[in-house]
């Protein structure tokens, strides 16, 4: 049996249907209710666009020490003017012309950051997702969930911004069983009728398409099990070379690039070779997949957390996992740093628990960063990653007006990363 003579995937499902499903399944709906102003705010609408998204807020920022992350500079004093959600000016307040009438939010005494991005976490409901955004994740890029529901929060992120980070959206996992993921999707069915799931040529293509159809800005698969999940072995490989391929290729005739959850030293070069990315967790990746990463340009997410949360569970299988992991991660991220390697944080938060970015910067410095390099993963390295190069990562004239405030300097305490005293999204005081 094969899937490659059924009708491809509808469009026309995208935004009335699934879309739909996904959004009560998130709690989207009721947070939409609550920010609108009227009932014709809540009418059906499509995808949303950066043209279409409602315009973000007007703010200044003063009198707050401000750090840009790409250079390194420190401006103490510093004011950000913030209009329709876009950064007009950012420096010395000598230099700065602030204009009347827009809400000031005091910064004296604090250090000002743009907003961190969290390049893996899984957001299932509105709830996460305002705990994410009150972390300090102003973007995140979701690491995949079982019925669509990150798409459904990106689409609350655009139409009310500050209940919700920016997000680039992955729909669901490109994996060998769906379990009842099939059921999220109708053009999602057909597959039910294979006996191997997800591994023929077609199965792959066809549950690529079917989240490209529903409006993935990514997608996301893997090369091996779960580390979480002690009944699993997580070095397994469960895709070959040739079958990540598939997957890649789908992905880029649509535009899109690929993300891939691995830990063995074969399943990472596999997937390196493959042209994914971006490779997730990593726990034993070798020398020569760093080099052959800097080469391609493929980032590295090792979510330190998320591995790291493992030690001390009261099962020993995950306990000794996370001791053993966590040691070659933080080996692995300090020489990825070295090579040159694109290194970006990610929480891996999931499960109605969110972990916040700055516990990963943290590890990052730990790891042998210093702490500008280790900001750099949660700032401009990662916006570069999710191709919001330009946008995201800087408070600078153009970038979006996302910013944290700080109770001290990162620089001389990186924890301070995890509490943010405020945090603004597109001129929004969160």
């Amino acid at each position: 049996m094969c899937v490659e003579n059924t009708p491809p995937p509808s469009s026309r499902l995208t935004r009335r249907g699934v879309l739909a499903g996904a959004a009560a399944l998130a709690g989207t709906t009721a947070a939409l209710a609550a920010s609108a102003p009227g009932a014709s705010a809540l009418a059906p609408t499509r995808a949303s666009s950066p043209g279409t998204a409602p315009r973000g807020g007007d703010l200044v920022i003063d009198g707050g020490t401000l750090l840009d992350p790409e250079t390194g500079e420190v401006t103490e004093d510093a004011v950000v003017v913030i209009l329709d959600g876009v950064v007009r000016a950012a420096g010395k307040r000598k230099d700065v012309d602030v204009p009347a009438g827009v809400t000031v939010l005091d910064a004296h005494g604090q250090w000002v950051l743009p907003g961190l991005v969290d390049s893996h976490i899984h957001l299932n409901t509105a709830t996460e997702a305002a705990r994410t955004l009150a972390l300090g994740a102003t973007t995140v890029r979701s690491g995949s969930t079982n019925f669509y529901q990150d798409i459904a929060v990106r689409e609350l992120s655009r139409q009310a911004p500050g209940r919700a980070p920016r997000m680039r959206a992955s729909g669901v996992f490109v994996s060998p069983d769906l379990g009842d993921t099939i059921l999220a999707d109708p053009d999602l069915t057909p597959i039910a009728r294979l006996k191997d799931g997800v591994r023929s040529t077609e199965a792959l293509r066809r549950v690529v398409e079917v989240n490209l159809a529903r409006g993935a800005d990514t997608i996301k698969t893997r090369v091996n099990p779960r580390a979480g999940l002690a009944e699993q072995d997580p070095l397994e490989q469960v895709y070959s070379r040739e079958q990540l391929a598939t997957i890649v290729a789908t992905a880029r005739r649509g535009g899109k690039d690929v993300l891939c959850h691995s830990y063995s030293a074969k399943g990472i070069q596999d997937a390196v070779m493959a042209g994914v990315k971006s490779i997730e967790h990593g726990a034993f990746i070798t020398e020569e997949s760093l080099h052959e990463m800097r080469r391609r340009g493929t980032y590295f997410t090792p979510t330190m957390v998320a591995i790291g949360g493992m030690i001390g569970d009261p099962n020993p299988v995950l306990d000794e996992r996370g001791r053993t992991y966590l040691p070659k991660l933080k080996a692995a991220a300090k020489r990825a740093h070295e090579l040159g390697v694109g290194l970006v944080s990610g929480t891996d938060s999931s499960g109605g628990s969110v972990e916040p970015i700055g516990a990963e910067i943290e590890m990052m410095h730990s790891a042998g960063l210093s702490a500008l390099d280790a900001i750099r993963t949660a700032t401009t390295n990662a916006a570069r990653l999710l191709g919001f190069e330009g946008k995201v990562g800087r408070l600078a004239r153009g970038y979006a007006g996302d910013a944290i405030l700080l109770s001290g300097s990162p620089l001389d305490d990186i924890s301070v990363l995890k509490k943010p005293a405020r945090v603004v999204r597109t001129g929004i005081a969160v």
